[in-house]
């Protein structure tokens, strides 16, 4: 079975790709989500090294209970045949109401098939007032026409 687009990636796939991946994370499903990945997928997220479908699905469990009302904008960087890189940011809230902006940067690398085998992400949270947040749309996917990163200014 396969992941469509799949390596080598052209521009437009990996665009798509990137894509494919923001609207999935802003599901906050953490099991469609880990559908993306390798049953083997290795991970660095932060400071936290993860492997294998089931730790990245309680991993993004884990993180959508911390980060509520996450919204989130992904930006393709580069990329060749099998590599991806984005970088990103997105906007949640703690369980105590303060808001957050937080950014960052991922590199994926896909097997044949177009599924992610590894995931390498660096992340900064900036405390922001409500006044400062700039992602609204209701749960889901962001739409077609609210503006990315580069548009926003970020």
């Amino acid at each position: 079975m396969t992941r469509p687009p799949v390596p080598p990636f052209s521009h437009d796939d990996a665009v798509r790709k990137v894509r494919m991946a923001e609207d999935a994370w802003n599901t906050r499903d953490p099991a469609t989500v880990a559908l993306a990945y390798t049953p083997d997928t290795r991970w660095r997220n932060r400071s936290e090294f993860l492997t294998g479908g089931a730790e990245v699905e309680a991993f993004l469990t884990r993180k959508w209970d911390k980060e509520r009302n996450y919204r989130l904008i992904k930006e393709i960087w580069a990329h060749s045949a099998d590599l991806i890189a984005v970088r990103f940011a997105y906007e949640w809230q703690s369980a105590a109401g303060d808001w957050f902006r937080s950014y960052g940067n991922e590199n994926w690398k896909f097997d044949g098939a177009g599924y992610m085998a590894e995931r390498h992400a660096s992340i900064n949270d900036l405390p922001i007032s409500a006044a400062e947040r700039l992602f609204h749309w209701p749960p889901g996917p962001r739409p077609a026409d609210h503006p990315g990163l580069s548009a926003l200014g970020l």
